[in-house]
């Protein structure tokens, strides 16, 4: 395993790493490494896109690249003069070309990989995952203890936005909707991971110091402190313009937290329509108040939370991933033999 993603704080990428490779460590069939520098391996599988990485894939081993990002998605994520854009958005396509298997969390990122001129028999599909040890149901007890430790409001419908504080995050839909929704209680778990290069950083710096009453941002916070997080709050808000597999939402559904989205097609592969739809402040937050007036529609999307929980478990994903690392390395063999 070859990561550098969590050099930076606040990313999902740097959870789903996390997971994946705990996940693959309990697999017996695999002997793991990470980053190491030494040593003869029969799978290089790199999980972000550093130079050194890349340096590192020859024919010796099978290079496998996990796609987290498509380059011309991440546009709406960080914004760099228009040379240095072009510049890594060639640096990473070449990335992709140059792996001889790629992973992606999202099957609608196939046609992107396709678009760039990589065969579909190269790319396998292979979803998140999260831990029901790292995130599950707290008791009501240890709930109000969160509460009081976060300065949230015990008696009120909690609803929880999180992630990196920019444009395709929704994050004005968020603070519009709870302007409209004085009587709720509004909580943001994020900041500025890339800095000053984040797309919109003055204008959200300026934002946060202005929040409604009834919102607070919380700063990027340790991932072992997240549970408590999920479990005080009533519903997961996030009003997203572009996503891929946000690890949030497998957070949410383990605590078993009604979900709330920007109605986005790459949702309906993953999550199978079992999650509350919005396109917009008027419809977000008609939804919020259903779900904080109607306890027969909550616990509805209480159950579709379940749903998703226990459609992307361990089991489950660790003979995919099984069977995957033996299939393509098989493959390589082959290919090499012949």
């Amino acid at each position: 395993m070859l990561s550098k993603a969590e050099s930076v704080k606040g990313q999902g990428v740097a959870s789903a790493y996390r997971e994946q490779v705990s996940l693959i460590k309990d697999i017996e069939d695999f002997d793991v490494s990470i980053n190491s520098k030494s040593g003869k391996f029969d799978i290089y599988h790199i999980h972000s896109v550093n130079p050194t990485f890349r340096m590192r894939m020859n024919k010796r081993h099978l290079n496998i690249v996990y796609v987290h990002f498509i380059p011309a998605k991440n546009h709406e994520s960080i914004k760099l003069p228009k040379l240095f854009t072009k510049i890594f958005d060639w640096y990473v396509n070449s990335y992709y070309r140059k792996a001889d298997e790629l992973v992606v969390v999202n099957p609608s990122f196939i046609e992107d990989l396709k678009l760039l001129g990589i065969p579909e028999n190269k790319i396998t599909y292979i979803p998140n995952y999260v831990d029901h040890e790292h995130f599950s149901p707290l008791t009501e007890e240890e709930i109000i203890k969160a509460k009081e430790k976060y300065n949230i409001p015990k008696d009120k419908f909690i609803v929880l936005g999180c992630g990196q504080i920019q444009t395709r995050k929704g994050f004005d839909d968020f603070v519009e909707t709870a302007k409209r929704n004085p009587e709720m209680f509004f909580v943001w778990v994020g900041g500025f991971s890339f800095g000053c290069i984040m797309h919109g950083y003055k204008k959200y710096k300026k934002l946060l110091k202005n929040l409604p009453q009834n919102m607070i941002n919380i700063p990027i916070l340790e991932r072992n402190l997240m549970n408590d997080i999920f479990n005080v709050c009533d519903v997961l808000f996030m009003p997203s313009f572009v996503e891929l597999f946000p690890m949030s939402i497998l957070e949410a559904a383990n605590v078993h937290k009604p979900i709330l989205l920007r109605g986005l097609t790459i949702y309906k592969p993953i999550l199978f329509s079992k999650f509350v739809k919005g396109s917009n402040v008027d419809e977000f937050s008609d939804e919020l108040n259903k779900l904080k007036i109607d306890l027969t529609y909550y616990h509805e999307q209480v159950d579709n939370s379940i749903f998703i929980s226990e459609f992307y478990n361990k089991e489950m994903l660790k003979k995919m991933w099984s069977e995957y690392y033996k299939g393509v390395y098989l493959k390589w063999k082959s290919k090499k033999n012949n």
